[in-house]
């Protein structure tokens, strides 16, 4: 017989013990669901891209938002798709308080002042060139993308946003919105900073979702190269001197070693936004037979969680908070 004092196959030897000694918990506090608003009244279309997802006009949103907060989920991010004809160069409907995406904002937090309202500063939702900034003659303009940005975000804060999200990747921007927020008396609306966002391919099905792909090239001048990680330090630090209150890493699953980088060196709450690509990828492997959906959904999860991240955004969010409350 093998001589061994020190046998770790002890701690796992019953359910009771492997539950006693987990290293890593994962709740429905850890989730920020995403949703995509359209206009129109009494629609929802599915994302053909994201099997379970959908675009909802503002009523069935605020269903959705309301079946979300009976399993237990209290944040959202809301994303506008909107039709070409409300966009433009320089992404005017973005402040329109008349618009679909504030109205929503408004309405939301009247009926459900409790939850948490996220939202998305970036102009490629808004903008006929499909960048995050603004176009000339070809290249992304970044120190006068800033003041749409801030503009954008003080709007957002008015409607009453509680986290704003600058997803944009323009330099100097939280800086820029913090004190655009806190000129206008938004002193405590949080920035969650896409601090390492990069230029992935999974970012695929979110763009069906918007219809917010460039018209023209891509977005490797902001977003950041996928082979770089002392960048990501960065980006984290400048996020962080300039006020932001999160920093956040997007996608999460190709991405851990960045989770657990900016974990390891930034004393504020790190999130991770589990992308439409690795959503789409669970959801077609399970329909094919491959993998078992919900296991390799919350194994996914659990390994954001473990990597780091206090706070996931993921569309996995109410198909998880079923099998947590089981």
């Amino acid at each position: 017989m093998m001589n061994n004092t020190r046998r770790p196959r002890r701690n796992r030897k019953s359910a009771a013990i492997r539950h006693m000694v987990s290293e890593t918990q994962l709740t429905v506090n850890d989730f920020i669901y995403p949703l995509f608003l359209i206009e129109g009244e009494n629609t929802k279309e599915e994302v053909v891209s994201m099997p379970g997802i959908f675009r909802y006009t503002l009523d069935l949103l605020l269903e959705e938002i309301r079946e979300a907060m009976d399993l237990g989920i209290m944040t959202f991010c809301v994303f506008p798709s909107l039709p070409e004809s409300k966009k433009d160069k320089m992404a005017t409907e973005s402040t329109n308080e008349d618009g679909l995406y504030l109205v929503a904002l408004k309405t939301i937090k009247e009926k459900f002042p409790e939850v948490c309202i996220m939202t998305d500063v970036a102009m490629d939702p808004y903008s006929s060139d499909g960048h995050d900034g603004i176009v000339e003659n070809g290249e992304i303009l970044n120190d006068e993308t800033l003041e749409v940005l801030a503009k954008m975000a003080v709007a957002q804060a008015k409607m009453g946003a509680d986290v704003i999200g600058p997803s944009d990747m323009m330099d100097g921007r939280v800086g820029y919105i913090r004190e655009a927020l806190d000129q206008a008396g938004y002193t405590n609306v949080s920035i969650m900073s896409y601090t390492a966002k990069y230029a992935s391919a999974f970012y695929g099905p979110f763009r069906d979702a918007l219809d917010s792909a460039p018209k023209f090239g891509d977005k490797k001048t902001y977003q950041m190269d996928p082979a770089n990680a002392t960048e990501a330090l960065l980006e984290a630090e400048l996020d962080y001197m300039e006020g932001a209150d999160m920093l956040m890493v997007k996608p999460a699953l190709a991405y851990m070693d960045i989770i657990r980088l900016l974990k390891d060196n930034f004393n504020i709450p790190i999130t991770a936004y589990n992308v439409s690509g690795e959503y789409a990828m669970i959801k077609a492997a399970a329909e094919k037979g491959w993998l078992d959906g919900e296991k390799s959904m919350m194994e996914m999860l659990l390994s954001i969680k473990r990597a780091g991240a206090d706070a996931i955004l993921t569309y996995f969010a109410k198909d998880a908070a079923r099998i947590l409350k089981r």
